[in-house]
């Protein structure tokens, strides 16, 4: 009788615990690049979990909360998780409420199910008179792991054609890009994430192939597959990717291998090639390797501390490069306060690289400081210095994935978010290089609409117009972009740059890219766009199309 009621008791626990299931997680914190919520991994969320962003105006009804992202779990804490944006029809606010999807949510079911069931089992095995022997128990089927072999992602085929009207050549690419999203692949820690693109030419004509801005960009893609086990002192991770522990330097088509030193400290290496061309010191046929140390201490809730300390070696063509120290800290204080500060010093040798010295010099340096005092507005000083002028694409500079490196010297900037989903930002700053009589203004400032007029666009306009160890010029660009629904996406670029500068010839350019994505059902997908490009020295237009399958 005592037995039947504990177990009784065990079952309707695990019934009320099955109920207060948690599905709804409320955003605590926005950024640029990053989503917290007030939930983690104490709450049953995982990395990889999807959820949709619904906001609720003040007096509506619950079901007539609207969708205005979707998001997905990239880490985790105890009590935190942090999310990417996969697709937003407005801005992110704080207070947002983002609920699992129905997929998860069965994963988080599971979960809850398997820890009831485990708990059943114990008593049960430990009961006086229980008829069922140990070989019997092993036999007993448990549910597995709802992250191991989960898959997500998609494949397509794509085919560009190319027109160069500066030398009358015309390129056919056929191509194939994956997107991949594996965790614990056939049941091991080993993980696969990222995006890839593979290319095949054919040309009619001679001369050098044409490089476009579309390719140019879809080169700094990551993709990789990495090893992450919880109980294991050593981390690994395998193919386009950045170092965990050391987001400055440059992306490696390569590996890295890290090692737990105690419960906040972690020894790693790396090597490989630099392929991404907004690296500000991007060179092809470089080949980098170095060793690190890293320090990792509090919490994303209150104070939170990482530093990294490490020295590099970079080959080019496999002839001596150079060879530096680098070190990144990172200082942040909840929402409130964040400092980031990253440097590499040099050893110089005397005739390597032109250079007339030897000794320790500093050649890169750069220091952020961000304070929200609200919610609503945020402000930054930083400092940015080179040694020697930078060497990233110059074609991307008006695709706004440069602009951390144009403005050298100190600047400030500021960021409102504005009634109707409006934002404002702008950062000003002053540059002076020797020689200089006086210094130039540095300035880039730009509004970001998030519902343009109740229509479901999405706008951004913003302009820039800089002086730098590279040479001095402007840029401005527009972008505008609509879902339609889960089905329909489309997004226009455009933009207008000019460079006056004596490593580059390319001068004026004028450029627009319009892409259309249409998800057919629950798998399949079409795409198709175009990209043109008039400059100086180079003018060409660009068709392409995809056929996708969504896994």
């Amino acid at each position: 009788m005592m037995s039947r009621l504990c177990l009784f008791f065990i079952a309707c626990l695990a019934s009320a615990q099955v109920q207060e299931l948690r599905s709804t997680f409320e955003v605590r914190y926005v950024t640029d690049a990053a989503i917290y919520l007030n939930g983690g991994r104490e709450e049953g969320l995982q990395e990889g979990f999807h959820l949709t962003v619904k906001r609720l105006k003040p007096g509506d009804p619950t079901l007539s909360a609207e969708s205005v992202a979707r998001l997905v779990v990239t880490a985790v804490a105890a009590h935190s998780a942090v999310c990417e944006i996969e697709s937003s029809l407005s801005g992110i606010r704080t207070g947002d409420l983002a609920e699992v999807s129905s997929q998860d949510l069965e994963v988080l079911r599971m979960l809850q199910q398997s820890k009831t069931a485990r708990r059943y089992g114990q008593i049960v095995s430990f009961t006086a008179g229980d008829p069922l022997e140990q070989e019997q128990r092993d036999y007993v089927p448990k549910a597995p792991s709802p992250e191991i072999n989960r898959s997500q992602g998609g494949v397509s085929y794509e085919f560009n054609s190319i027109v160069d009207h500066a030398s009358g050549i015309a390129t056919n690419q056929h191509g194939v890009a994956v997107r991949a999203d594996v965790t614990r692949i056939g049941g091991s820690f080993w993980n696969l994430t990222g995006y890839w693109r593979g290319r095949m030419n054919s040309r009619d004509g001679s001369g050098p192939q044409t490089q476009t801005l579309r390719d140019v960009v879809n080169r700094t893609y990551h993709i990789g597959l990495y090893y992450n086990n919880p109980e294991s002192r050593y981390s690994f991770g395998v193919g386009r990717l950045l170092i965990p522990w050391a987001g400055s330097l440059s992306t490696i088509d390569g590996a890295y291998v890290g090692r737990r030193l105690g419960k906040h400290w972690t020894a790693g290496a790396f090597g490989g090639s630099t392929p991404d061309p907004s690296a500000w010191d991007y060179k092809p046929g470089r080949q980098l390797g170095g060793a690190l140390l890293a320090l990792d201490a509090g919490s994303f809730d209150k104070l939170r501390y990482t530093q990294t300390a490490g020295i590099a070696i970079s080959r080019l063509h496999w002839k001596a490069e150079r060879e530096y120290a680098f070190l990144e800290n990172n200082f942040s204080w909840k929402q409130n306060l964040s400092v980031f500060y990253n440097m590499e010093a040099d050893r110089l040798t005397v005739g390597r690289l032109g250079n007339l010295d030897s000794g320790i010099a500093l050649s890169r340096s750069f220091l952020t400081l961000r304070v929200q005092p609200a919610r609503w507005i945020s402000f930054d000083v930083n400092h940015n210095y080179f040694r020697t002028i930078p060497t990233f694409d110059l074609v991307l500079i008006g695709t706004g994935l440069l602009d951390k490196y144009l403005f050298t010297g100190l600047s400030g900037g500021i960021r409102l978010e504005l009634p109707y989903q409006i934002s404002l930002y702008g950062t000003v700053g002053q540059n002076q290089r020797s020689g200089d009589a006086k210094g130039s203004l540095n300035q880039m400032y730009g509004i970001a609409l998030r519902n343009f007029a109740n229509t479901g666009f999405r706008a951004d306009l913003r302009r820039s117009v800089f002086q730098s160890p590279l040479g001095k010029g402007w840029y401005q660009s527009v972008s505008l972009s609509r879902e339609l629904g889960n089905g329909l996406r489309f997004e226009v670029q455009g933009g207008d740059q000019e460079l006056s500068s004596a490593v580059s010839q390319n001068t004026r350019s004028l450029w627009m890219n319009a892409t259309l994505d249409w998800f057919i059902g629950r798998h399949y997908a079409l795409g198709a766009g175009w990209n043109s490009y008039h400059g100086s020295i180079q003018s060409y237009d660009q068709t392409f199309f995809s056929l996708g399958y969504r896994y």
